[in-house]
């Protein structure tokens, strides 16, 4: 597969695959006798799981870690999963940070809901005004 049809699959830019494979964040691509890049599943794969892992929020200097523990081997396993678990505990605790927002942004959207059918905006104790 070209890169423009994995571009158009994964939907994600040419410039950015290349960079992806000039970087390290996935494998060197098999290439035609003419030197045009051919993917094949396993890399679409790596595209797939780097497209998923920084829409996620993953620096592009994991995803390097990563694949370059994945090209030494199967020695390199522990480390593998110290660095995604690693990652698996920022991940948790950016989730955490968006569940505490979120509940904020819902307490104070269901305030001025009210305020928008009453014409009063009343928050359960009188200074919680003062943190808007």
């Amino acid at each position: 597969m070209t890169i423009k049809e994995v571009s158009k699959r994964c939907g994600i830019p040419v410039d950015t695959l290349r960079y992806y494979e000039r970087v390290g964040v996935i494998p060197h691509v098999t290439r035609t006798a003419s030197g045009i890049r051919d993917y094949c599943e396993s890399d679409i794969s790596w595209v797939e799981t780097a497209k998923c892992m920084r829409a996620a929020g993953l620096p592009i200097e994991a995803l390097i870690e990563y694949q370059r523990l994945y090209s030494e081997g199967d020695s390199t396993f522990k480390a593998r999963l110290e660095l995604l678990s690693e990652q698996r505990e920022l991940l948790l605790a950016q989730k955490m940070q968006l569940e505490e927002t979120l509940a904020k942004l819902n307490y104070k959207i269901s305030k001025y809901e009210i305020a928008v059918k009453t014409g009063k905006l009343i928050w359960d104790c009188p200074d919680a005004e003062k943190g808007e």
